[in-house]
């Protein structure tokens, strides 16, 4: 039998349509049901050429996890005009960020799921992108309360940890969206900036919400025991 002969294309190109191959692959599959053959049979080549181009099933999904990251980050970074307002550009960044994980499943499967329960290796990847996410939407807090000239000096602790808050809310979100029929980009992203904004702009208004007096810290008196 003659072998079969692929068409010949850029290795650019190809190491693109072995990577689409193994992102599907490892999005649906996981990273330890996938097989090479599987991913180089998705890709119409031969699996000693992936291989070839990639070295190991460990570099490849390495490969896989750089791509998607990447994707992800450049999508919020474009989709947000920064001459609006804060509230404004924090909208277009969530609409990015849900139209970009409905339109690539799989490339978010690999990111939420598989790269974060796989090893450090794997994992540091996906952190670094969500540390340039989580920095964006700190940088937006912070210029937020700069604009209400009402609580200019948010303190940074707070604004970190509300951006945390924010980027994990999306990301909680973005999965079920993705696993709900009908939930559209533009729905989640609404959900989010309803659930959060009016939060934080409560927030600059200098309106925080409190604990009730119950729920306060008791400070024992000098001298007297607490309780009975």
């Amino acid at each position: 039998m003659r072998a079969v002969k692929t068409k010949r294309m850029p290795r650019a190109v190809r190491e693109q349509q072995m990577l689409d191959a193994a992102v599907r692959t490892f999005g649906q599959r996981g990273y330890m049901a996938a097989s090479m053959d599987e991913i180089a049979e998705l890709a119409g080549v031969s699996k000693p050429l992936v291989y070839l181009y990639l070295n190991s099933k460990e570099d490849l999904f390495t490969a896989c996890i750089r791509r998607e990251a990447g994707a992800l980050a450049e999508a919020v970074r474009t989709g947000v005009r920064r001459e609006l307002p804060a509230d404004r550009q924090l909208w277009d960044g969530l609409q990015a960020f849900f139209a970009h994980t409905a339109a690539h499943p799989d490339g978010w499967s690999v990111l939420h799921i598989q790269a974060r329960t796989h090893g450090e290796r794997f994992a540091s990847v996906v952190a670094a992108m969500r540390e340039e996410i989580v920095a964006f939407v700190t940088q937006l807090i912070a210029v937020a309360a700069r604009e209400a000239h009402r609580d200019p000096d948010l303190a940074e602790g707070e604004v970190a940890g509300l951006a945390e808050a924010l980027v994990g809310a999306a990301e909680s979100l973005a999965a079920w969206a993705n696993a709900t029929p009908g939930v559209t980009a533009h729905q989640a992203a609404a959900t989010l900036m309803n659930f959060a904004w009016a939060g934080l702009g409560n927030l600059m208004e200098a309106r925080p919400w409190t604990a009730p007096l119950a729920d306060q810290p008791v400070t024992a008196a000098p001298g007297r025991p607490r309780g009975r």
